[in-house]
Formats: C-alpha cells, structure tokens, sequence
C-alpha cells in the first residue's frame, strides 16, 4: 500500500515539478467541467472507514511530536464528483464543516462522533463555486483549481491555485449558492508561478495582531532566498512577506489558533527521501510587511504513518478545553490515493 501511495504521489508530483520552475504560464484552455466537477446542488453518501491507528507499525502508539492521534476515518463515495480535497474548515463546536475540492467544488456537511471519535460524514451536499456571472467557476478558462478556504463570519474566502485570484463569498446570501465575488490582490500574486500559487488563506478576526487581514501564502512561490512568498491583503498594514522554506517543504494549508499562533501544513517529496508532512508553529504577531516567519515544527509523519497527499488543516476548541487539529487528504482523485480524515489534540 505505502509503494502504491507513494506512486500516486510521483503522479501528481511530476507535472507540477515540470511547470514550477518556468516563469507565469497560461493555464490550458478549459471551458468545460470534467467527469469530476459538480454542476448543480446535490444530497450525496459519504462512507467511512475507521483507522485503528496512526502508526502503521505501533497502532497502540498515539503521541507524535505535540499531537495526540484521536481518530481517523478513509473517506469514499460513490459520487464521481468526490475528492480532491483541498481545503476544510469547521464550526466552533468542529461539527459542522466547509470544504472545497480543487475541482472548483464545495462539500458542506456535518461530521459525526462518538466520545471524542469521528465515525462518519451525515447531511453531505455538493455543489459547484459559483462566479460573479452565476455560473460554475470550472466553465471559465483555468478557474477550477480551488485549493485554500478561510472564514470571517459569513464570508468565505477561497483561492484559486492556478489563476491566482481570491473569491469571496458571502453564505448569508444563499449558502454555497452565493456568488463569488474577486478580492483585488497585489500585483505579486497573481506573478506567482503557474500551479505553485495561493494555497493558505487565514483570516484574523478582532482581538488578534493583524485583526481584519487576509493572509494568503503561496505553494511554491520563492522569493530571492528561495523562501516562500505570503501576503497581507487589508487589514492596517497590508504588505509582502516570506515564510523560510527548509528541507524541500512546501506550504498545503494554514490555520489560527485561539491563541494566536499560525500552524502551517507542508509537505515534501523527493526521490530520496519520500513523502513527508508537517506542521509549524508560526507566532502570529511575527507576520509584518518585508518579514521572513519561522517556527518549530511540532509534528511530523512519513509513508511509515496513515498520511496521504494532506492538504487541508482547521482547528477548533472543544467544551473540554481541548484544541483539536483536524486534516484532511487530497487524492488527487487517482485510485491508488485516498481521502483521509484525520483528528489530533494539540498538547504541546
């Protein structure tokens, strides 16, 4: 399974590698949705598979680096639409959730548990992005490769990887059949390589640093010193900024914590070495125009543990106190990759 795993990893690795290097590209012509794009609202099962646990080789094992392994379900569905999961977020009581496929899709639903165990997904619905015309978003040329989500409220805020544009959405008017609106963004981002682009969005709310800003940080995009490139959209001091790029890590995703820290999702891949995953901790009040963040890395995992191509990561509090780290998997919609569920408790 890990020799499978890692293959659907080359697969998706390969094409991108090709192109992340090149200046800005054009994205391929694309005025239809594919076999996996939604086009319309629809109810659909979600099946859930337990994992009994995240160490493949150690399943009683359950602490790894500042995460406590809670539960973790494989996701699938007899829905072609399913997969490609790109970017998750929950409520406060990390029940009901948002998420998006890279397929210009949103999945709403409601995660159901037992104790503190996850057992599977009820009152799942898909539907398409919506653009400003009212159409899906896959029917314009390149807009389908949704890879960031972040909320304030009852806006949501959502990145298109490949064309490198921000659309925010406003459920108070229609839920997931909002129209999406464009996010005027700095010029720096839509430069941003082709298929190496937006692939963070956090927004910061009142009583934080930086309250009011989005920020969004690329894949892939370098700076001079080969770091990765975010940025600070509104909020007092918009601007650019680096994240430290080491070890080959890439950005998947980010999220807040109530205390005010970023945890940054990354991932790796080298002929060598494999696939990797990891989170960073990153203080909050460090994000400044011209500043290059870093932070320890808190948690990680290789082929030898339940991960998959993981692109997604929320946190909330439980009424316990407890923070709980939830991620999610893209399978790149291949057969030999999955859709992971995965809950830790942040306890360092």
């Amino acid at each position: 399974m890990l020799t499978a795993t890692a293959a659907g990893f080359l697969a998706h690795a390969l094409p991108k590698q090709a192109l992340a290097q090149t200046a800005v590209q054009p994205p391929p012509k694309r005025t239809k949705p594919d076999e996996y794009s939604v086009t319309e609202p629809v109810s659909i099962e979600v099946n859930a598979r337990p994992i009994a646990g995240f160490d493949t080789r150690d399943r009683a094992r359950v602490r790894f680096g500042a995460l406590e392994f809670r539960s973790g379900l494989v996701l699938t569905s007899r829905f072609r639409g399913f997969g490609g999961l790109s970017g998750l977020r929950l409520d406060a009581k990390g029940e009901r959730f948002i998420a998006i496929s890279d397929k210009g899709s949103w999945f709403t639903g409601r995660i159901a548990y037992r104790g503190k165990e996850m057992t599977g997904l009820e009152d799942v619905e898909a539907s398409p992005l919506l653009g400003p015309d009212g159409k899906p978003i896959t029917t314009r040329r390149g807009w389908f490769d949704s890879e960031s989500i972040a909320l304030d409220g009852s806006l949501v805020y959502v990145g298109l990887e490949r064309v490198n544009r921000i659309l925010r959405y406003d459920f108070s008017k229609g839920f997931t059949r909002a129209l999406g609106e464009e996010v005027p963004v700095p010029s720096a981002v839509r430069n941003l390589p082709y298929n190496k682009g937006l692939e963070a969005l956090v927004v910061v709310p009142k009583g934080h640093p930086l309250a009011g800003t989005l920020i969004a940080i690329s894949e892939r995009g370098l700076d001079a010193e080969g770091n990765i490139l975010g940025f600070l959209i509104g909020g007092k001091t918009p601007g650019q900024f680096s994240v430290r790029r080491t070890d080959t890590f890439d950005i998947s995703d980010a999220t807040l914590l109530a205390s005010g820290d970023v945890l940054l999702l990354e991932r790796s891949f080298s002929w060598l070495g494999g696939v990797g995953i990891r989170i960073r901790r990153i203080a909050l009040k460090s994000f400044a125009p011209g500043a290059v963040v870093d932070g320890p890395a808190i948690f990680s995992a290789d082929l030898g543990y339940e991960i998959d191509n993981m692109e997604g990561i929320a946190a909330h509090v439980t009424t316990d106190g407890e923070t709980v780290i939830t991620m999610v998997s893209d399978d790149n919609f291949s057969m030999i990759q999955r859709n992971l569920l995965l809950q830790f408790t942040l306890v360092g």
